[in-house]
């Protein structure tokens, strides 16, 4: 039996080089590499065929597209949480005069603020960031396609103009800020701007023959925020660890769950799909589990990074190909592996260091309505209400240190859970946002809204 952080077994590894070396071959890659997260480590590594003659490693650089996106993410998440921005404020407030200033920051990091996909003519992935040196140049004369707000609409221009707020609140380069308060302090020195050796060049795979086009290598300039950057398995194991549990060094572990939580409205395809968009990071439910995590690609590359959430499993899969491999449904795939092959070791049950009264009186069975719900005190100093059978509403509460409990999450998440007690001290009911949980189903000693009949239960 292995713990979290032990080498998988080999039927495992075996497992993974198999999932892998079918996308390579299937999908045609010149090399494909990829790289397993398990408790906050890099378990595994895996690569197939060769760049420059060598068998790629967890140290070669391959470009990673729009997972450069989360990176942005972040930086605007640390500017949030210093309270330098709030995730409500208009463009506008921050950076005025781009035509869009009436969306919203959280608008732009979920690609809600009705912005078009791409920027004006030529294809900006293909052609020289010369070309739009400034922000008119990326945003064009009509920035907005969608009213803001009102769908998801993926932009790559709203993340050229939050890498330009960025600059603007720092007063320094996107790329400056970014190396010094993400790569530096998360240890990701093979994460660059620029290609830096080892490196694999892009490739074009023709369709309908085992032949092969260089892709152009172009330096984005503006756009650089939305898909600029060079990176390795190595490096994004450890960004997709961060992603997962957070590093006070640069994000909280609370801000980081906001960044995965969804914050798009979902569209009718999306809701089939089970796909969802939240601050810089797509979402996807499979398979009964959730991931989170992003996809990129440019000319010549293809990158996935997928994080199963309750699994604590993530996944990194690079290519130096325009098209082929599905790298999503690899990053998937891998994490499935993991989860079924070596299950979560749960971590050992504690009791409470302290027991404490007030919230010790608050557990057991509780009724809303006839709705039966248990309260537990748990290890880490809160309280769980959830149903005893079926669905339903549940969440975790937060003590306040003042008799209350702020919700954690779900429906109730911040609702205030409070206590009410009789003239005597006794405990009488909870009330939970309006909603009256009493001992017994509509005790009549609680104040239950609308009154109890006052014949109480009956037959019929």
């Amino acid at each position: 039996m292995t713990t979290p952080h032990e080498a998988l077994l080999p039927a495992t590894r075996r497992a993974l080089l198999h999932r892998i070396a079918v996308a390579q071959t299937e999908g045609r890659a010149p090399s494909l590499v990829a790289a397993v997260v398990r408790g906050g480590q890099a378990v595994w590594h895996g690569a197939r065929t060769s760049v420059d003659g060598h068998g790629p490693d967890e140290n070669v650089q391959y470009r990673i597209g729009s997972i450069t996106k989360t990176f942005t993410a972040v930086l605007v998440m640390r500017l949030r949480d210093e309270g330098l921005l709030d995730l409500g404020d208009p463009l506008e407030k921050h950076l005025p005069g781009t035509g869009a200033g009436e969306a919203t920051i959280a608008q732009l990091l979920a690609h809600t603020a009705g912005l078009a996909a791409e920027s004006p003519a030529p294809w900006w992935e293909r052609t020289p960031g010369s070309l739009r040196p400034e922000l008119g140049d990326v945003l064009g004369e009509q920035p907005l396609l969608h009213p803001v707000g009102r769908r998801h609409h993926y932009s790559n221009p709203g993340y050229t103009v939050l890498g330009a707020l960025v600059e603007e609140l720092r007063g320094a380069p996107w790329e400056e800020v970014l190396r010094a308060e993400i790569l530096e302090r998360l240890g990701l020195r093979r994460t660059s701007a620029q290609p830096e050796p080892p490196s694999a060049g892009g490739w074009a795979v023709h369709p309908w023959a085992d032949a092969l086009l260089p892709e152009p290598l172009e330096d984005l300039g503006r756009m650089a925020p939305a898909g600029q950057l060079w990176s390795t398995t190595g490096d994004l194991a450890r960004f997709a660890a961060f992603l997962a549990r957070g590093d006070d060094r640069v994000l909280s572990a609370e801000s980081v769950l906001e960044m995965r939580t969804p914050a798009a409205p979902a569209e009718a395809a999306d809701v089939l799909e089970g796909t969802g968009y939240g601050l810089g990071m797509q979402i996807q439910r499979r398979d009964g589990g959730l991931l989170v995590g992003h996809s990129g690609s440019l000319p010549g590359f293809l990158a996935n990074l997928t994080i199963g959430v309750e699994d604590d499993v993530a996944a990194v899969v690079l290519a130096n190909c325009t098209s082929g491999p599905l790298l999503g449904a690899v990053g998937a795939d891998l994490v499935r592996i993991v989860a079924e092959a070596e299950p979560r070791i749960p971590e050992p049950w504690r009791p409470l260091r302290e027991v404490e009264p007030a919230a010790l009186e608050l557990a057991g069975q509780w009724y809303w309505g006839t709705h039966a719900f248990g309260l537990r005190v748990t290890a880490d100093g809160l309280i769980a209400l959830g149903p005893l059978t079926g669905g339903g509403r549940r969440a975790r509460f937060r003590s306040l240190g003042d008799g209350t409990w702020m919700g954690l999450e779900g429906y109730y998440a911040g609702e205030l859970l409070r206590p009410v007690r009789r003239p005597d001290g006794s405990l009488s009911h909870l009330d939970l946002g309006s909603f009256v949980f009493t001992r017994q189903p509509y005790d009549t000693e609680a104040p239950v809204p609308g009154g109890v009949d006052p014949e109480g239960w009956r037959g019929l």
